[in-house]
């Protein structure tokens, strides 16, 4: 009779030890699954400063530039960038791409290799000099123009760059007098987008955000 008392309880304990882990399994497969971090953005302002100009100040990143409202502004953790053909600049033409970025990297600033630069100079904004290349090249009815210019900052490069694509109007089906107005509406969104981004170059500022205190110098505090 003991036997048989001890035998049952064997087999209740197994019996709640199986439930207990089949519990748990189930748990865990209806959890939902848990998300990557997000990549923490720099925080930011922008301020509207005119009719057609806005003012974009990140702190973390350590500067300032002034750009075109109707540019569309993104944000990623090292850089910012700024689509700069508007709703209005959408049709009757065939620009691929056409954007400015300003990168902030460690380390020291230098340019792309390329086999040949179509123009090199420099410019001296707030007593800062910028390095400057543009690259210019077509491959396969796609024509690429790209200006680059880059600061050196104690050991933060800071990258501005404009990039465009241009596709060749007869690869769209303009053909004629209609091709030529569209490769001239081409050159004209190019130069004009060319202007507005040398300008956000020169109003370029660095800036500082707010001092953290200095914990070395602080006493540490009675409990």
């Amino acid at each position: 009779m003991k036997k048989i008392i001890i035998l049952v309880v064997i087999l209740a304990v197994l019996g709640a030890v199986v439930w207990r882990f089949n519990d748990s399994r189930s748990g865990d497969e209806n959890d939902e699954p848990k998300t990557p971090e997000e990549v923490k953005v720099p925080s930011s302002q922008t301020v509207q400063v005119s009719d057609k100009l806005s003012e974009y100040k990140n702190e973390e990143l350590g500067f300032s530039v002034k750009y075109p409202t109707n540019w569309e502004r993104g944000e990623s953790a090292a850089n910012v960038n700024f689509v700069m053909l508007s709703d209005s600049d959408l049709e009757k033409n065939t620009m691929g791409n056409l954007q400015a970025k300003i990168d902030v990297a460690s380390g020291k600033c230098t340019f792309p290799p390329v086999t040949t630069a179509s123009e090199r100079d420099t410019l001296t904004v707030d007593g800062h000099t910028f390095s400057m290349i543009s690259i210019a090249n077509t491959v396969q009815g796609r024509n690429y123009f790209n200006r680059i210019y880059s600061l050196q900052k104690d050991s933060i490069c800071y990258y501005f760059t404009l990039s465009s694509i241009i596709l060749n109007p007869t690869s769209r089906g303009y053909v004629g007098a209609d091709a030529q107005k569209i490769a001239a509406r081409n050159t004209m969104l190019l130069d004009t987008a060319d202007t507005q981004f040398k300008d956000m170059v020169k109003s370029f500022k660095f800036v500082v955000g707010p001092q953290g205190q200095d914990e070395a110098t602080v006493s540490p505090s009675k409990p």
